[in-house]
């Protein structure tokens, strides 16, 4: 039997990148999966992908900003699918800038997006999986979260957040049987960090002791062991994938 046979899974922001890979590596572990991304199209072309798979999906154009489209999110997996047994939050943005350049609109974009999403959709599904007495819920945080970095502060403090929203719902939702943890990875070869300079990318690379950048399968295997019956026993963890950057 698969990893995740029979349960049914949501992942923000999995049009792309490290979400796209997410939701296809629970796929390929069992899981149907319901696809959130602002982007209604990549959400789709993902669900599309999972579906290939052999897995029910769905893809949904939601902003998880806004409350009613992120309720009405998990609203369409239950009624479609008869649960949601695994969130993963992990919509996110950047809108760096200094301080004292940086902006309200893009301090509050950044929190908006990255922790009151979070705090959206974990509303939103914890009542299910309390009344179902299992669930998991995995939160995408970042290296940034823990240990800061200039230009970053909008970031650096909505990643920060998450991590204390992680622990302070693992222990409001341990008793019903709900895990909540948070995985931090460090600088993954995406779209984002393909676009720096050699210099750039030379000093990344030199403050990782394994030498590489990271994957975004490298954090979706994480997501999927926290999302497994394995991490059983684990909640309110922050567990890093980032090569040993932070220790």
């Amino acid at each position: 039997m698969a990893e995740h046979e029979g349960r049914i899974s949501l992942v923000t922001g999995g049009g792309q990148s490290i979400g796209r890979e997410i939701a296809l590596t629970l796929a390929r572990a069992g899981s149907d999966v319901v696809v959130v991304d602002v982007n209604g199209a990549t959400a789709v072309r993902t669900a599309e992908e999972v579906s290939a798979l052999g897995r029910r999906s769905i893809g949904l154009a939601v902003d998880v900003s806004d409350w009613d489209a992120a309720s009405k999110a998990v609203e369409t997996g239950l009624e479609q699918f008869g649960s949601v047994d695994i969130l993963v939050n992990n919509a996110g943005i950047t809108r760096d800038g200094l301080l004292v350049r940086m902006s309200a609109e893009d301090w509050n974009r950044v929190i908006d997006v990255n922790l009151k999403g979070a705090f959206n959709f974990c509303k939103a599904a914890a009542k299910a999986m309390m009344k179902k007495r299992w669930g998991r819920i995995v939160n995408i945080s970042s290296v940034i979260g823990v240990m800061g970095n200039a230009g970053q502060a909008n970031y650096a403090a909505s990643k920060a957040g998450l991590i204390g929203l992680t622990k302070s719902l693992a222990k409001e939702l341990a008793s019903r049987g709900v895990t909540v943890n948070a995985v931090a990875p460090g600088f993954i070869d995406t779209p984002m960090t393909e676009v720096l300079g050699e210099k750039a990318r030379s000093e990344m690379l030199g403050m990782i002791p394994l030498g590489r950048l990271g994957t975004a399968a490298d954090v979706a295997d994480v997501v999927s062991f926290l999302a497994s019956e394995k991490a059983r026993y684990v909640t309110g963890q922050v567990l890093h994938v980032d090569g040993g950057m932070v220790m």
